[in-house]
Parts: C-alpha cells; sequence; structure tokens
C-alpha cells in the first residue's frame, strides 16, 4: 500500500496533537501539519509544518494548495470548528480530500442556535432568551453562537451585564438558561450507509479553556446518551467521528449543549482503549468496512502541562553513565533509554563510560542494556572519564557534578544530568 499523506490543519490545537497521536505511528501514513504564523505547538512535534493563513484571509486556498501539491497530501484532516466549515465549503477548490461530515452537517453544527431549533422537539435544549423581558430570574448564560470551548462565555448574573454583553458587535451572543449540573461529551461514530455504530460517554470532571482536563468514562444512563446519539445521527448526516455534549438542569435532566462533527482534544481516553477514531474516520471515507473492537477497562484521563523544547545542541556521539545515570535506585532510567534508542534511530553512536565496580557484563546483562553500546569503556575509580573522551562533536551525561565539570573543563564539550535529558528528546513525526 502506498504511503498516504495526511495534512493536520491546523496542526498545533489540542484537536490537532490528538490527530497526530492517533496516526503518527500507524503504517503507511505519514503526517503534515499547516497553521497559521503565531506561537503554537505544531512545530515541536512535526517534522513537516507549514505556514497557511487563516481561513478569513483571501489567500489561504493557494497556499493551501501549493502545498497539496509540492507534497502530494492526499487528505486533510481539519482541527477547528471554523476550519472545519471553511474546507467543506470549499472542498471543490482544494485539492485534496477533506476528511468531514456533509458541509450542511458542519453549518448547522457550527451554530448553536440552528443546532438547538433542529432539536428543540426532539431532544432537551437550553430555553433561549431572545430578550430582557423574558428573563424573570438570573444568573443566565451567554456564548457566541459560533464559539468554540468556554471561549468569550459568561455567566450573566443581571440585566447591567446583559446589557453590556448586546452591546459586543463582534460577537453574536445567544443567551441561555444556565444549566447548573455536571457535563458529560458523548463520543460517536457514524458509518454514512450503517449509520451509529459507536457511542461511548465520558464525564467532564476539570476543564480549562473548554479543554476537559480530567474526564472518565461512565456506566450509568447509558440509554438515555446513546438515546440521544440516534436522534441527532438521524437528523444530521455524520461521516466518522463527532461528538456532542450535554449537561444537566436544575431538575438533573441531561440537556443538549453542543453537537461537533470532529475529533476532541479527549477522544485520546478513546485511543488508548482501543479505539483509534481519527484512523476509522481515514477508513470510513475511503469506504473500508470498519469493525470496532474496545478494552473493557475502567480509566481516567487527566491533563498537565508537556515539555518540549527548541535548541542548537549538535552532536555525533554520545558518552554516558551507567551507576546512577542509566541505573538509578536498582531501576533502569527509561527516560534516558528512550533518548538513547533515538540516537540509535538517527545513527549516533553510543559509547558506555563506567567506573562501575561489580561484573559489569552480568549488570548489563541482568538490566537487558548489553546491546545498547556501539562502545563500552570500563575504568577504575581513580581514572578520569575525559581521558577517554576522544570525539570532540559529542555529550556526556552522568549524574556526577564533579565529572561533568571535569570533562566540561578539559574536552569543552556540553554535559547533562538525568534531570535534562528530556530536552534531548525529539518527539517530531
Amino acid at each position: 500500500m502506498n504511503i498516504q499523506n495526511i495534512l493536520i490543519f491546523p496542526g498545533g490545537t489540542e484537536i490537532g496533537l490528538e490527530i497526530l497521536k492517533c496516526l503518527c505511528q500507524c503504517k503507511n501514513i505519514k503526517v503534515f501539519s499547516g497553521g497559521q504564523e503565531a506561537s503554537n505547538h505544531a512545530p515541536y512535534v512535526f517534522s513537516n509544518h507549514f505556514i497557511i493563513s487563516e481561513v478569513y484571509e483571501l489567500c489561504w486556498i493557494d497556499e493551501l494548495n501549493k502545498i497539496i501539491e509540492e507534497f502530494k497530501i492526499d487528505y486533510i484532516f481539519p482541527a477547528h470548528d471554523d476550519v472545519i466549515v471553511a474546507l467543506s465549503s470549499n472542498e471543490s477548490n482544494i485539492k485534496a480530500k477533506i476528511i468531514s461530515s456533509p458541509l450542511e452537517t458542519c453549518l448547522i453544527t457550527r451554530s448553536k442556535f440552528k443546532t438547538y431549533q433542529l432539536f428543540k422537539n426532539l431532544i432537551p435544549v437550553p430555553f433561549i432568551y431572545d430578550k430582557a423581558d423574558n428573563i424573570f430570574e438570573y444568573p443566565i448564560f451567554a456564548k457566541p453562537d459560533k464559539g468554540q470551548g468556554s471561549q468569550d462565555t459568561h455567566i450573566v448574573n443581571n440585566q447591567q451585564k446583559y446589557n453590556e454583553l448586546l452591546k459586543i458587535n463582534n460577537k453574536e451572543y445567544i443567551f441561555l438558561e444556565y444549566l447548573s449540573g455536571d457535563e458529560y461529551t458523548i463520543d460517536c461514530f457514524s458509518d454514512r450507509e450503517k449509520g451509529l455504530l459507536f457511542c461511548d460517554p465520558r464525564k467532564r470532571v476539570r476543564t480549562r479553556n473548554g479543554i476537559s482536563m480530567n474526564s472518565h468514562s461512565v456506566e450509568y444512563d447509558l440509554e438515555i446518551f446513546t438515546s440521544y446519539a440516534q436522534i441527532i445521527n438521524s437528523n444530521l448526516e455524520f461521516y466518522g467521528a463527532w461528538f456532542f455534549q450535554v449537561k444537566k438542569n436544575h431538575n438533573g435532566v441531561y440537556t443538549l449543549l453542543e453537537v461537533a462533527p470532529r475529533i476532541a482534544g479527549t477522544m485520546a481516553l478513546q485511543r488508548v482503549k482501543g479505539i483509534n477514531l481519527p484512523l476509522l474516520s481515514l477508513y470510513e471515507n475511503q469506504r473500508i468496512p470498519i469493525t470496532i473492537m474496545s478494552n473493557e477497562i475502567q480509566i481516567e484521563i487527566d491533563r498537565a502541562l508537556v515539555n518540549h523544547y527548541k535548541h542548537n545542541v549538535k552532536y555525533k556521539r554520545v558518552y554516558v553513565d551507567l551507576d546512577d545515570t542509566l541505573i538509578i535506585n536498582q531501576k533502569i532510567n527509561t527516560i534516558l533509554v528512550r533518548f538513547l534508542y533515538q540516537c540509535i534511530n538517527t545513527s549516533i553512536p553510543i559509547t558506555l563510560i563506567t567506573k562501575h565496580k561489580g561484573n559489569l557484563q552480568k549488570t548489563l546483562e541482568k538490566y537487558r542494556l548489553s546491546l545498547l553500546f556501539d562502545e563500552v569503556i570500563h575504568i577504575s575509580m581513580k581514572h578520569n572519564k575525559w581521558k577517554h573522551i576522544t570525539e570532540e562533536n559529542s555529550i556526556f551525561i552522568d549524574d556526577s557534578f564533579t565529572e561533568r565539570q571535569s570533562v566540561y573543563q578539559n574536552k569543552g564539550i556540553l554535559t547533562f544530568d538525568s534531570s535534562m535529558i528530556e530536552m534531548l528528546l525529539d518527539e517530531r513525526c
């Protein structure tokens, strides 16, 4: 099978980063990223990242098509709500296939008002206040009709705040009943011919900027969630992965918040259970028969910031210590081993330089490290490690400050301890 080149656009969103994690290890797939010229995480995790103007500018399609032609892009995976609509609306002018649901679905779900109007007699939706005279009690909730996450949303506690939001010209707010209960996302997958194939709810325990930072699968009220999914799927046409969100109102009734025909960042929870929704969406687009299988496990996801680095460190060989560096407290330093295998992948030789007191070969065999090194230098405690470093364009890794200082002073090369290794990891796909 030929390599399929897939452009994730934009690659730096939480959505794009999750699509990357789903696809970067799949055989016969090469991932690319595109996005606007603004600070984002994509260049740190994509080997191929391109600047493309925002979809609100006139030149974006020409820029996109130039990249498609030059790098032979087969598919574009949209990773932002506005980009979904822009790509679907201009599909005939774009020289690659779009992995998306039909345009009508994208247009309706992009508008909260249109979504609520479509489903108001089918499933519970929030009450919409069309004017101040209809507001009998506060708080109410205000959010942009075409917003995403929790951006520019407000709890409105009085008429003064309501009037202030009405005066904001660049936001088309809708004013809704305030839903105070627990919030859930229901991850779904539909085949254009077979209909709904998958539906799995998860509770949003902690959110930040609209992103679910802590979430876990739920095993209750599955019939309610599935019935909502079936109704939504019967009234909108979906190709591949999609999701909807609900929140309990003051009576404990699950009430629709939004529907989105795209990947959600926290679909990572489904990925680790065995359901790779972006890959399945690609198969659905290609009309490949799909079987969905999941590990039936209880799982919770929690997110925190992750570090990736850009640096100017260049090296042609790695010298690394063993005791308290590669083996710490009788355990393998897996982060360091990960880096060393990165060196193997890029054909950078590795030299073990150690003052190990025991039987070195037995120790390496015990920890299954005996085949990791291109060279092993075993010296006595009284010898200096720097005297055995012959490659000038190299780096040195050791837990001992004295050893690192000696190597730096005598050889002038960069030195690292274990806490610094994350800077050297290159996770770009």
